[in-house]
């Protein structure tokens, strides 16, 4: 088997592509991030999120997210190709500030939770989804 210059040139720029692509997705991610919180700091932790270690099927990946005293929470998916997954709203009658949904996920990746809390500071966690079916066309 001979390798032409042009298949060269396509796994180069395949290569290329590859190692631009997480970038490009993670920016998408933080840019997200900064249009909720508006630049302000992040703190880890004060927000509790559930999702699985292991997600047969990307399609229906069930998570939970919970923080006391939040007037918003968003999800964020960071692999996907539009990371926003979710918006909770809390008004002050809520009973209680948490949520639980299924979200879509393209393949193994970290989903992510900002909680703005009622006194205008934001919290965050984030954990792995080993996806092995992805779901968003994957």
């Amino acid at each position: 088997m001979s390798i032409t210059r042009r298949d060269t040139l396509a796994l180069g720029l395949g290569a290329a592509a590859l190692t631009i692509l997480p970038f490009r997705l993670s920016a998408a991610t933080e840019d997200a991030i900064a249009a909720f919180t508006g630049g302000a700091d992040v703190a880890d932790g004060g927000v509790d999120l559930t999702a699985p270690e292991i997600a047969e099927n990307g399609n229906t990946v069930p998570i939970a997210v919970s923080a006391e005293g939040a007037a918003a929470i968003l999800v964020l998916a960071a692999g996907n190709p539009t990371p926003g997954v979710a918006e909770f709203k809390f008004g002050p009658l809520a009973g209680s500030h948490s949520a639980s949904t299924r979200i879509r996920l393209a393949g193994t990746q970290d989903v992510v939770a900002i909680a703005k809390m009622a006194d205008g500071s934001f919290a965050r966690a984030s954990k792995t989804v080993k996806v092995t079916i992805g779901g968003c066309g994957g």
